[in-house]
């Protein structure tokens, strides 16, 4: 190729690809991202977890029972008609009739509830008198004046705090002199059976002898020991254990 054709060729080509670069340049469209969908807030704390559990399930007509329950990650607990509760605990009432307990435990991460029945034989209505004079009285009403005796780890000796219990119990019970009363030694669940038993026995005995001191007659009491055969709550720890630890004071039919 001559140089005259060379700058020719160059002539009419260099402006051709230019323009087709221009043309293919002008032709493209920016491809557009879809914008992503906005994500769900984050859960700013852990689901509450809750356990209810009532020890004993099934009680006669005025016999109390104990509700223990346990939660995690909750800030708000409450109990259906007992209202609000700490987060964990234990809490002796007297059901009248047959009851679904029901807790609601509430937290940052949401809300979540527990249930537990307890079977009651025989209506409030229905309760037969302790006795037949004048001062007779159901067991609902025993038991609302008429409190237990709870005593320290190991021990059957009557401590500081349950000695106004006992002066108020005898009390109650010199006001309604028709009452005679079974008090019932009760222990954890820590120890042998037999060892339990024995000290179920003393501790009955002991609140025995301090209602006596503060004046109710012997012939209206009668002890016996359950040792460890009847858990008033069922969780292992201190605060279950210590409302296991106790002597019931109970109408004696």
């Amino acid at each position: 190729m001559t140089s005259n054709s060379r700058k020719a060729f160059l002539h009419f080509v260099v402006p051709a690809m230019a323009l087709v670069a221009i043309l293919s340049i002008g032709g493209c469209k920016k491809k557009v991202t879809a914008a992503a969908p906005p994500l769900a807030p984050a859960a700013t704390g852990a689901l509450p977890t809750a356990t209810l559990t009532a020890a004993p399930l099934v009680v006669n007509a005025g016999e109390q029972i104990a509700l223990t329950w346990h939660t995690t990650d909750a800030t708000d607990v409450s109990i259906d008609g007992i209202g609000a509760v700490p987060t964990s605990g234990t809490k002796s009432v007297i059901p009248t009739q047959s009851t679904t307990y029901h807790l609601t435990a509430r937290g940052d991460g949401g809300s979540t509830d527990a249930s537990v029945r307890v079977t009651v034989n025989g209506s409030s209505g229905d309760i037969a008198p302790v006795n037949s004079g004048d001062n007779s009285m159901d067991d609902v009403t025993f038991h609302q004046n008429v409190q237990d005796i709870f005593f320290d780890y190991d021990s059957y000796e009557v401590n500081p705090d349950s000695k106004s219990v006992i002066a108020k119990d005898a009390a109650y019970l010199a006001a309604h002199p028709q009452i005679k009363v079974v008090v019932g030694g009760y222990c954890d669940e820590r120890g042998s059976t037999e060892y339990n038993l024995a000290l179920g026995e003393n501790r009955a005995n002991s609140a025995k002898l301090a209602l006596q001191a503060a004046g109710v007659a012997p012939d209206r009491l009668r002890t016996v020991s359950y040792g460890k055969e009847k858990q008033f709550c069922s969780d292992h720890n201190e605060t279950c254990w210590q409302q296991n630890r106790r002597a019931q004071l109970s109408p004696d039919r």
